[in-house]
């Protein structure tokens, strides 16, 4: 993992880019509404300003814990117990006998507050904060996936974030992961651009009612297209690889289930100087047996983003299949 600072310089290429480009003419979300009193800043052309630097690390997770079925709200001092149970999680201990031991604490952030929602789960549908069930598709999906990487024939066997094409919590959609939980926001006329600090994953989003890419044409994030609703962005996503945004991770192992006939919805609102909130709905007939939703707010950070030079580190790769390579030797040998 490389900490090198991304210069301003190229995150103004990303909007050089951006201007220079022509400009041709899901499941319901409770709509956020801006705290009282508060004035949302503008863009110059009159939207609401999503832009800095949000950090959408949580120590809410994806579904709801079986000892709090039942209830969707955390109070108070639930919410001081869960981030208090959080912190006494982050502390470094020796590794289990004949395992050389991973990541120490220095190099996680995964966040240390509850979900700006207070909700017991960062699922808000379903009501009971629990993911739908599988499709047999889906179930036969994620079983090839555990297969091939039980397989370890060669680097398409493993997942793509083990080989640098995809950060494991930037998504689309983004979850909160065990680092590099921030994301940079950018805005030009006709275009929003979202910069995730993992593996520096960006998408350039038009606003302009363009057509879609056709059907044919997949891409690792999926092909995006935006619009205002009122004080909302929504981003709806197609056109994902089979093996883009599901893959198991922090937070996300329950995606690989995912296909290409996945259509995601994305919501950004600002709800004041501070807090954006940020939803997003799953609809994936071949994977759940029903679409499904997240609510989660994001914080604005003054943290810059530093460069995730993840190929220029990726040990893990080569050992993981120089080891399987080796396995099969000595199983031959016998």
């Amino acid at each position: 993992m490389s900490v090198q600072r991304v210069t301003s310089g190229r995150v103004l290429g990303v909007l050089i880019v951006v201007a220079s480009l022509s400009l041709s003419p899901a499941s319901a979300v409770a709509q956020p509404s801006s705290s009282a009193g508060t004035s949302v800043p503008r863009t110059a052309d009159g939207q609401p300003d999503l832009q800095g630097v949000w950090d959408f690390g949580s120590v809410t997770p994806l579904q709801r814990p079986a000892s709090l079925a039942g209830k969707t709200f955390l109070t108070e001092e639930e919410v001081s117990a869960l981030e208090t149970q959080a912190a006494a999680g982050r502390v470094d201990r020796p590794p289990r006998a004949g395992d050389p031991g991973s990541y120490n604490q220095f190099w996680f952030a995964g966040g240390t507050k509850v979900s700006g929602t207070r909700r017991t789960s960062l699922i808000s549908d379903p009501p009971d904060g629990q993911l739908p069930a599988y499709t047999p598709e889906g179930e036969a999906r994620m079983a090839a996936r555990a297969d091939a990487r039980r397989r370890n024939a060669g680097p398409e066997d493993r997942d793509v974030d083990e080989r640098c094409i995809l950060g494991f919590n930037s998504g689309p959609p983004m979850l909160p992961g065990a680092y590099n939980n921030l994301v940079q926001v950018f805005q030009v006329p006709g275009y929003v651009v979202i910069l995730n600090e993992m593996v520096n994953d960006v998408r350039v989003i038009p606003l302009d009612g363009r057509p879609a890419l056709p059907s044919h044409i997949r891409q690792w994030k999926g092909d995006s297209r935006g619009r205002w609703e009122g004080e909302t962005l929504v981003v709806e996503t197609r056109n994902f690889r089979d093996l883009g945004t599901g893959h198991p991770a922090p937070n996300m192992e329950r995606l690989e289930a995912l296909g290409p006939q996945l259509h995601l919805t994305e919501r950004f609102s600002r709800l004041d100087g501070d807090t954006l909130f940020y939803a997003f709905t799953i609809d994936e007939p071949t994977a759940f047996a029903r679409s499904w939703t997240v609510e989660t707010t994001m914080t604005k950070t003054a943290n810059p983003l530093y460069e995730y030079a993840c190929h220029e580190g990726n040990y893990g790769l080569l050992n993981i299949l120089a080891g399987a390579r080796a396995e099969a030797r000595a199983t031959d040998a016998r």
